[in-house]
């Protein structure tokens, strides 16, 4: 089985009455079986995500080996997905080695380099159908260890939305509407106007970052307005994290080291699970 694009797994998720598709931030290798749990027991495709420091810990081509693999053997329509890349070197990198998704964000950058860079990268994506993600507006938090300042924060406008999306025509945008990157605790407040209105401006598929924060009836509310790609990873991290600890510090240096992941990787499925039921 083929990795799909974008593009190609919002058609199956919505073939499967889902309105939107998580996008999971996969940490390490030893939670990828359980991504392909909670997509097989919710009947759900999967949008697998990659850090650049994920990618580069664990190599692009083994991890698009591994879900690629995966995939086929669990019959699981997959996208392998690059998030939150601002060197184009590293995005021909993974689309190289098979990624079938990747998201250039130069959202810290003026608004005309942003369409500058993000052509490129559309340009080297289009004869490789590959879905490209950009991101209009800088959204609170941190990325993969990397912080951006409360003063920072910068919603998007409808009219700079519109006139991304003409200039790059990217697949999907990446909104900044009131979520927070990389929030576990307290509640996000999205500003569903401006989410209605960018939706209907642009025609184009919108993300939300930071979608650990938001509430379930907020969520439920956002893929009704527009949002088709939902990214999820803090809340993973910190389950897996917690249950990993816990396990750690009760164990013997001579029990398996699986003794201690399975329980983190039961709680990942879990996550993902409960979140997948959010979008149907």
């Amino acid at each position: 089985m083929s990795l799909l694009n974008f593009n190609a797994i919002l058609d199956v998720a919505q073939q499967r009455q889902f309105k939107a598709i998580g996008s999971f931030n996969l940490h390490c290798i030893e939670m990828l079986p359980a991504f392909f749990r909670a997509a097989k027991k919710t009947d759900s495709p999967l949008m697998i995500q990659i850090s650049t420091g994920t990618a580069e810990y664990l190599g692009y081509k083994l991890l698009v080996d591994s879900v690629r693999s995966l995939a086929e053997s669990e019959n699981v329509p997959t996208c392998l997905h690059l998030d939150h890349c601002s060197d184009i070197k590293a995005i021909e990198t993974a689309m190289n080695a098979g990624f079938s998704s990747v998201m250039y964000d130069g959202s810290h950058l003026s608004m005309e380099d942003n369409i500058a860079n993000t052509r490129i990268v559309v340009e080297m994506a289009r004869p490789r159908n590959i879905s490209v993600e950009a991101e209009l507006g800088a959204i609170g938090g941190s990325e993969d260890g990397k912080a951006v300042a409360e003063e920072d924060i910068c919603f998007t406008t409808v009219e700079e939305a519109r006139h991304f999306i003409e200039e790059t025509h990217v697949d999907m945008l990446a909104v900044s509407v009131g979520t927070v990157h990389g929030l576990y605790t307290g509640k996000a407040h999205i500003q569903h106007q401006r989410l209605k209105e960018i939706s209907e401006a642009t025609k184009t598929p919108l993300v939300l970052h930071g979608g650990t924060g938001v509430s379930d009836d907020d969520m439920r509310l956002a893929v009704t307005e527009g949002i088709n790609k939902v990214n999820v990873g803090t809340e993973m991290n910190v389950q897996w994290v917690g249950q990993c600890k816990t396990m750690f510090e009760k164990g013997k240096v001579n029990d398996s080291v699986r003794k201690f992941l399975i329980p983190a990787n039961d709680a990942v499925t879990n996550v993902l699970m409960e979140k997948i039921a959010l979008f149907k």
